[in-house]
């Protein structure tokens, strides 16, 4: 267990400097004659990976360094889709071209925005797009894709390393494809949001324990440890869905930088709660109070479809089921794990208190990198 501890503090740098989850937004709208519009949105940071665009080096990428690279950049992305367009005579590989070029703020950072145009030779009763943009520079890379039939309600799809391509259909027939879809990226998201397992695990540590006494004592069974540990997600469960679903749907919009340091704080202020627990009594309500933060976090992913109407039920409910299966999979392996050794001296004075610093310091330079982005 001291051990454990030590490899969580070597740990710090790795998780503060991790980057941000890599996500493009592509949309398309396809009219009844076959002709393709639409746009693509890629993160600055994820064009410099790709391509390189900071010709002068000094971390910031200008207007004219990206401008400059414009018709590169172009050929670079076009030559990561494929649409391919099919009724019931055949299929034709859609024509796409990229004649602009314009840069706008996400709640992630800026993104150049390439505006797309083409043909598809005939009127489709299908799409399939095959989707290959940066995998070969990060297999954690996702495309989040908004495909319109006309003036029918966008159909949304998630596509990655392992789920290069996706066939959507005019007839929507691809409701559960989204769920299935979704969920996918709602697993992905929590597995990959060091923030959000920390701090899920600042509330698990003394979930096998009770204070008393001035100091951190075993729970007698694996009932009560249970009954604490669904009191605690069941409360973080309600507040972040209920946030999720209130930002995907644009009625609660706050700048990325306050909502990515306020989760930040709470990761910390999770951590800190297990040094002076006396402080903290009830964890059921920080778990339902932070919840509300979190939530705005995981909307983050979801927000810049633009989604509506059935297809955003769908994939709400898809990336949210996602998530929780997620959540559930850290908690059915670490609250076990830490039932078995609860009454060790190496986990009640050294791995929870260590690994509680530990996670402090991790947020604390989580919050001065995140507060950094409002200047």
């Amino acid at each position: 267990m001291i051990r454990s501890a030590i490899l969580l503090l070597l740990l710090i740098p790795a998780l503060a400097l991790a980057h941000k989850p890599s996500d493009s937004y592509l949309s398309l709208t396809v009219e009844d004659g076959g002709t393709l519009s639409g746009q693509w949105d890629i993160a600055l940071r994820d064009l410099e990976r790709a391509v390189g665009v900071d010709q002068n080096r000094d971390a910031v990428i200008t207007w004219g360094e990206l401008k400059a690279r414009r018709a590169e950049l172009r050929d670079h992305i076009l030559s990561r889709l494929t649409v391919t367009a099919g009724n019931e005579d055949g299929e034709r590989v859609c024509t796409l071209d990229s004649t602009g070029l314009k840069v706008d703020d996400h709640v992630d950072g800026a993104y150049a925005v390439f505006p797309l145009s083409g043909d598809c030779g005939l009127s489709p009763l299908s799409l399939t797009l095959n989707y290959r943009l940066l995998f070969d520079r990060d297999a954690s890379h996702q495309g989040l894709v908004d495909v319109r039939f006309g003036d029918q309600t966008g159909q949304a799809v998630a596509l990655s390393n392992q789920h290069r391509e996706q066939t959507l259909r005019r007839d929507g027939g691809n409701g559960l494809a989204a769920l299935a879809t979704f969920f996918r990226q709602g697993v992905h998201h929590i597995l990959i949001g060091y923030d959000h397992i920390l701090f899920l695990l600042t509330l698990l540590f003394p979930a096998v324990l009770v204070w008393r006494q001035g100091a951190w004592q075993p729970k007698e069974s694996m009932r009560e440890a249970l009954v604490t540990t669904l009191g605690i997600v069941t409360a973080f469960t309600v507040t972040h869905s209920l946030t999720l679903a209130l930002a995907s749907l644009g009625l609660v919009n706050l700048p990325s930088w306050l909502v990515e340091s306020a989760i930040a704080i709470t990761v910390g202020l999770g951590a800190l709660s297990n040094l002076v627990p006396r402080y903290f009594p009830r964890r059921w309500v920080m778990a339902l109070v932070f919840g509300l933060i979190h939530g705005l976090g995981f909307a983050a992913v979801l927000s810049d479809l633009g989604l509506e109407g059935g297809s955003l039920v769908l994939t709400l409910l898809g990336f949210n089921l996602g998530v929780e299966a997620g959540q559930a999979l850290i908690v059915l392996i670490f609250v076990p794990a830490a039932f078995l050794v609860r009454r060790t001296a190496a986990y009640r004075r050294w791995f929870v208190p260590i690994g509680s610093i530990a996670i402090i310091a991790v947020a604390s330079v989580w919050a001065v990198e995140r507060l950094g982005g409002a200047w």
